[in-house]
């Protein structure tokens, strides 16, 4: 009696951890912060990269058609693979790229650039990484594609750009 009590048991509470683990497996392991875009602060004051002169975000947006706002770092290893996608999507009329130089020394993001080439129209320094949070970012890197006149987020890229993404951004922008 004692063995069967035993049995049902452990039967029970393999069953048990069984269904638990099930339900874990039907949660969504992708966790973005959701973008509000009456939430958006672009009204924040950064450094250039190449100079010491400071500029509010906002005036950076100012131009006609849209900004490709793109957060990097020069430690970053699949921000060394998007880079060329960058550098492809420079030559479009009517597109900004920005870049925010995120939690980086600035004489690595430097030779980044040099290295690399500059496909940015700015490059901006976020030291401490507070304002690309504010953004709705939460690594790197990430791109976003923005409507000057609106300020809204048209487009939000989690991870490097690829193959897929540029031809999404290309057909956006087109």
């Amino acid at each position: 009696m004692y063995k069967n009590i035993k049995l049902i048991s452990i039967v029970l509470f393999t069953l048990f951890s069984f269904f638990i683990l099930l339900k874990g497996l039907d949660k969504s392991n992708i966790y973005a912060p959701e973008i509000k875009e009456s939430n958006i602060d672009f009204n924040f004051k950064a450094k250039y990269l190449f100079s010491e002169k400071e500029v509010f975000f906002v005036e950076l947006l100012n131009n006609e058609g849209m900004s490709l706002i793109n957060i990097w770092a020069s430690w970053c290893l699949p921000c060394r693979d998007e880079h060329k996608y960058l550098l492809s999507l420079k030559s479009i009329n009517k597109l900004s790229i920005i870049g925010i130089n995120y939690k980086d020394n600035e004489k690595n993001a430097k030779q980044f650039i040099s290295e690399l080439g500059n496909p940015y129209t700015n490059i901006i320094t976020d030291p401490t990484g507070v304002n690309s949070i504010e953004l709705g970012a939460f690594g790197v890197p990430e791109t976003y594609l923005i409507d000057n006149k609106s300020k809204l987020i048209i487009k939000k890229f989690i991870g490097p750009l690829d193959n897929e993404s540029f031809v999404q951004l290309t057909k956006i922008i087109k």
